[in-house]
């Protein structure tokens, strides 16, 4: 038995022809009809009879079938994992949504570089809406912050993609001490709001995040003002200019000390989630699965909550880069 011949007849299993399966190989249907008949030998089942104009397998041939499937689907990863491992010598290319690279991804993949021997990682901040393509496209190995959606506006992508939620969170509303929302009494609508700029980091306040689903349950379309960081938007607010929606772990300690107010609105606050994705485990590599599951580690969610800033975003050309640990 071989994987050459294993290969052929998980294909022939699939498409239910010799000739089909011929064709999708470019190989003479003959050298499918002996590589079969070899396997039939080794095996001492005939594996399939003719049926229909096509074929029909045996109690013994599905059997193999499911086998066939998976030895053949790791051959190729392990291919592609040596492929891997000898170009990209365990560099992990990240991409990264903007709150995420800003708060959190910082201190987790420093950790995470500590922890793993050899791990190299470059974090890139893309567009939510942009994660599934990119990852489908192998321009990352693993994606941080929101959840990919297929370009049918579906989450989690179904059968090729594995995605892990790591961290939760909570966007709270706030306003400063001094604002005259700050004085409101609720819970009020949004639509309440409107009067006011609600200032957010380079993101904006993206459809495919809890935010966003929150935002439109409420049906209204604020004047969204986005900054260069979500920490400059922050700092707008404490001036008095707005109001924002503010990750719950970085306002704690203002809200508690009064310099900060939250503005008593109807569902908030908003709870969401973050995620690491990877395309399905055949197809990724070692050191993204690594990551994946590192995330979720007590250690990594303690270094994510914990007090003080994530490393800073440098510009080069269109995109905002984290700097490269190694």
């Amino acid at each position: 038995m071989t994987l050459s011949q294993l290969r052929t007849f998980a294909l022939v299993a699939r498409l239910g022809s010799l000739h089909a399966a011929a064709e999708t190989l470019g190989v003479s249907e003959p050298a499918v009809s002996a590589a079969l008949a070899a396997l039939r030998l080794d095996l001492g089942d005939p594996l399939f009879v003719r049926a229909g104009g096509g074929i029909a397998l045996t109690p013994g041939g599905r059997a193999l079938a499911d086998y066939a499937q998976d030895i053949v689907g790791m051959a190729d990863q392990a291919r592609w994992q040596v492929a891997n491992a000898k170009n990209d010598a365990g560099r992990l290319r990240i991409a990264s949504t903007a709150p995420f690279a800003e708060h959190a991804a910082g201190r987790l993949l420093d950790l995470f570089t500590q922890r793993v021997p050899g791990a190299a990682v470059d974090v890139v901040v893309e567009s939510a809406d942009d994660l599934a393509s990119l990852l489908q496209e192998r321009a990352y190995d693993i994606a941080l912050g929101a959840r990919p959606r297929s370009p049918a506006g579906t989450v989690g992508i179904g059968a090729g993609m594995e995605c892990v939620a790591f961290l939760r969170y909570q966007r709270v509303l706030v306003a400063a001490a001094a604002h005259p929302l700050a004085r409101l009494h609720g819970p009020v609508t949004a639509a309440r709001l409107l009067d006011r700029p609600w200032f957010t980091g380079p993101a904006g306040i993206q459809d495919s995040s809890e935010e966003g689903r929150w935002l439109a349950s409420m049906g209204v379309a604020p004047e969204i003002i986005r900054l260069s960081s979500e920490t400059e938007a922050l700092a707008a607010v404490r001036a008095g200019e707005g109001i924002m929606l503010a990750l719950g772990n970085n306002v704690r300690t203002e809200l508690q000390g009064g310099s900060l107010a939250r503005v008593p609105v109807v569902g908030t606050p908003v709870t969401g989630l973050w995620w690491a994705s990877t395309l399905d485990h055949r197809r990724t590599t070692t050191m993204a699965q690594t990551l994946q599951r590192f995330a979720g580690t007590a250690d990594a969610t303690a270094a994510m909550t914990a007090p003080g800033g994530s490393r800073g975003l440098e510009r080069r050309g269109p995109k905002f880069h984290v700097a490269l640990w190694s």
